[in-house]
């Protein structure tokens, strides 16, 4: 059989999980703190045994490459001054680490508020960690963040260190777990480590997709996904169709 009907079908699959890949990143693309996704390929029939791999039609299907899965892309986004004194943004790598019902999880989001007993936490009321793992409590008075995260309050008293947001960062192999729009759970046995990424107050950082780019790659997975369904049904029907009627006259 002629192997360009299993290029069109790994082809139109690979598309077609592309396609929602691209839609998940422009649907997100106002999202605060999010991180858009990359596909990455493999060959069809990784994983099997050695036999079918080696078979005719083995050898065919795995010429040809099929979405293997995404990668969180970790380049930086925009950052955009919000006057909030709690709003945090992070110039570098890294992550803020908050404590949830679910476990640890994973942020750029630093869209923060303080709990009616002054705990840092995030808008659904989860606190937010320092570099130990630590809820970070803050007194009444007028707060300033550092670009260490360093967290001071001055009151009538005077200034006083009120504690550090830790900022997390993992090994450039480790496969983070993505969680919703904006969020992230580490894999079974990888470990943080504290990273030195600049604090920015009074700002967040915005998705790291643009809605322009976001918009050119829906469109052009989308035709790429057309052009392989196309291909698909004149292997699947036309040409049998004439193989049908030749071998009749045959």
């Amino acid at each position: 059989m002629d192997s360009g009907l299993y290029a069109a079908y790994t082809g139109l699959l690979a598309r077609t999980q592309a396609l929602d890949t691209a839609a998940n990143n422009l649907a997100n693309a106002g999202t605060v703190g999010f991180r858009a996704q990359r596909d990455y390929f493999r060959s069809a029939l990784a994983g099997i045994d050695e036999e079918t791999s080696a078979s005719q039609v083995g050898g065919a299907v795995n010429n040809f490459g099929v979405l293997g899965g995404n990668v969180i892309d970790q380049s930086q986004g925009a950052v955009t001054a919000t006057g909030n004194p709690l709003d945090l943004a992070l110039n570098g790598p890294g992550f803020f680490a908050i404590q949830t019902s679910q476990g640890v999880q994973y942020t750029r989001d630093g869209g923060f508020t303080h709990s009616g007993t002054g705990v840092l936490q995030t808008a659904q009321g989860e606190p937010v960690l320092d570099a130990i793992g630590q809820p970070i409590t803050i007194p009444t008075g007028t707060i300033n963040v550092g670009p260490d995260g360093s967290i001071s309050v001055t009151t009538a008293e005077g200034s006083a260190i009120a504690g550090k947001v830790g900022v997390f960062g993992f090994t450039t192999d480790t496969a983070l777990i993505a969680l919703g729009t904006n969020r992230f759970a580490a894999p079974v046995g990888a470990q943080p480590t504290v990273v030195d990424a600049a604090v920015e107050q009074g700002s967040l950082e915005g998705a790291n997709l643009d809605t322009v780019h976001g918009t050119m790659q829906l469109i052009l997975v989308q035709r790429q996904a057309e052009m392989m369904q196309k291909a698909l049904s004149v292997f699947n029907n036309d040409f049998d169709k004439t193989a049908a009627e030749e071998l009749g006259r045959v």
